[in-house]
């Protein structure tokens, strides 16, 4: 297991063959991919899983798609990431998080710490995020995770262009690093 991350309550690992049952749940809950895609068949998670996900490890070192699990119970309960808008060369933050774990600031609590991994120990220099315009549960994530919404845009990769446009999210590392050593500080 090679950790990434370690939140209060959560720690990010990286997805092995091993979690592909994981997946395969996630993949075929319909809320649970209502805004991320749609429904995937196990030939697609098994895929998704080899090359955007341990493939992209080697390919994009600090970067990737991770297991995201509780730490008191070992609970694994979705995803989180790091990476690129497919078809970009724009690295976003995101999460999928099986719709059991919901409401319980998961999806903040690691976006948060992913934001501050990615500026600091990666030194980007900016991170993006994007959202269905109808998942305006996720787009308030972002906004407490301390993005700013900056319109939408349309990506023409086949991963997104069938949801249209895109509520597009970014900030600078400057701007949302000194925000975050305020809201530490308080």
């Amino acid at each position: 297991m090679t950790e990434i991350l370690r939140t209060e309550r959560l720690l990010l690992r990286r997805f092995t063959l091993a979690d592909l049952d994981l997946l395969l749940e996630m993949h075929r809950d319909e809320p649970t991919m209502r805004h991320v895609g749609g429904l995937l068949t196990p030939q697609q998670s098994l895929g998704m899983l080899q090359t955007r996900m341990i493939q992209y490890y080697e390919d994009n070192p600090g970067l990737g798609i991770w297991l995201t699990q509780e730490r008191a119970t070992g609970t694994r309960v979705g995803m989180h990431l790091l990476n690129h808008i497919q078809g970009e060369t724009l690295v976003q933050v995101g999460y999928v998080l099986h719709r059991d774990h919901w409401g319980r600031g998961y999806a903040t609590e690691m976006a948060r710490a992913i934001l501050r991994y990615g500026f600091r120990e990666l030194g980007l220099p900016r991170i993006h995020a994007i959202a269905n315009l109808e998942n305006l549960d996720s787009q308030k994530v972002l906004l407490k995770c301390g993005l700013a919404r900056n319109g939408e845009r349309f990506f023409p990769h086949p991963a997104y262009a069938p949801s249209g446009p895109l509520a597009f999210f970014e900030r600078d590392a400057a701007d949302w690093l000194a925000e975050d050593a305020a809201r530490s500080a308080a």
